[in-house]
């Protein structure tokens, strides 16, 4: 019985032959690992079922459009669970891990879809040239802009193979040779500081920007560029026609959007990025347009005050203004008058008050400039001292958050 017991045994097939191969995905995984990937499978399965790709896009474009980036990213990975090389949904994900800051996940993320799509797509190239610098940031702006020509050139066809009599209705999510003209600017902003000292890269600059002035004739940002290279190339009065001409398209616009509280996109899209308008004040303080300078300024406070470059130049800026009235009563060979003295007496407070914050914020922020901090502390001395608010404390709050290092590097040159 023992031995028939056995032989039954023997002859019976393993249980392991039947079962099926593992998943090369599990192997060496530990349990809690592979709980996790079965978890998340099953996850993907129901989302499937449940929500299309094309759904869950759409509550991703909702998301972020109230600006809601982190439920957006759940959305918007969902989306990829199910569909892994859906452009849509890579290009949008790559943008938000950009709103949330994420750099490198942004980066790996437009790589992919570079990958997956090297000849379609421009804004995977536009953001991957904003990270990197030098050389490697100008081939990926250029690869973009191949591909913008190309998209454009079938656009026109298209239009052209339409006939005048039903023109196609404008998509405002194609790109137009406003973004082409955006993208030289970028390259010309390389020229000017990364690689301003290769050779020839002042005619390579220039190049880049009467490139984006024929795409988009009033660009402010081009017209600005313009200007910065001909106040570098001593061109003064010139630059400054550029300027003038940069800042008269959007600095109106802007007062007007301010004093309706309108949040029109089309202002919006007219106004300049921060850096740019920066670099605008500083330009309009070296052409001693002081008024227009102080404009610009206010407007970036009010956008952002955690920037300390822009209360340093709307504290110079006043300090310059209150030299100038001072320069002008001594050339004329006359006293002060009341009216005059009040008006100094409030640039003075001006200037102490800007300087003081962008002193304090200096040191909450832990910025790097010591140059910037030393004309701080000097014009500090020269107008009597930092401004103190009731008590002793000074003027600034102290609920601020560190600036990010984007804006703690911002550069002084312009």
């Amino acid at each position: 019985m023992g031995g028939q017991a056995k032989s039954k045994k023997k002859n019976k097939p393993k249980r392991k032959e039947n079962r099926p191969n593992k998943d090369p995905g599990i192997v060496g995984l530990t349990p809690q690992e592979r709980m996790r990937v079965r978890m998340h499978e099953k996850a993907k399965k129901k989302t499937a079922e449940k929500y299309s790709v094309q759904q869950l896009l759409e509550k991703t474009e909702e998301c972020m459009d109230s600006f809601d980036f982190e439920m957006a990213g759940l959305f918007c990975q969902r989306a990829l669970d199910v569909e892994s090389s859906n452009l849509q949904a890579l290009d949008m994900l790559g943008h938000i891990y950009s709103e949330l800051g994420d750099t490198q996940k942004a980066k790996g993320v437009f790589l992919r879809a570079v990958e997956l799509s090297p000849d379609a797509g421009h804004s995977k190239y536009m953001y991957l040239g904003q990270i990197h610098s030098g050389q490697e940031a100008l081939d990926y702006y250029n690869r973009g802009i191949q591909v913008l020509l190309s998209v454009l050139e079938k656009q026109e066809q298209t239009t052209v193979q339409a006939g005048a009599a039903a023109p196609p209705e404008q998509d405002p999510d194609l790109p137009t040779v406003k973004d082409v003209s955006a993208a030289y600017c970028s390259i010309a902003e390389i020229y000017l500081a990364d690689l301003c000292m290769e050779e020839g890269a002042a005619d390579k600059c220039k190049e880049s920007i009467e490139r984006a002035l024929q795409y988009h004739y009033d660009n402010p940002e081009a017209l600005q560029l313009m200007a910065s290279y001909l106040f570098s190339t001593e061109r003064n009065q010139e630059g400054k026609e550029y300027l003038l001409k940069s800042v008269g398209l959007w600095l109106p616009a802007q007062k007007q959007r301010e004093a309706s509280s309108s949040t029109d996109e089309d202002f919006q899209s007219m106004i300049p990025p921060y850096e740019s308008r920066i670099t605008t004040s500083k330009l309009l303080i070296e052409s001693e347009e002081y008024e227009l300078a102080v404009d610009v300024l206010e407007g970036l406070l009010e956008e952002d005050d955690e920037v300390v470059q822009v209360w340093y130049l709307s504290g110079w800026v006043c300090y310059l203004q209150l030299e100038k009235a001072k320069e002008q009563q001594e050339g004329d060979g006359r006293g002060v008058t009341e009216e005059e003295k009040e008006e100094q007496k409030a640039l003075t407070e001006a200037a102490r008050s800007y300087l003081t914050n962008a002193k304090k914020l200096y040191s909450k922020l832990r910025c790097d400039d010591q140059p910037m901090l030393e004309h701080v502390e000097q014009l500090l001395g020269e107008l009597g001292g930092e401004l103190e608010g009731e008590g002793g404390d000074t003027v600034l709050d102290d609920d601020y958050e560190p600036c990010s290092d984007e804006e703690e590097e911002a550069p002084m040159e312009h």
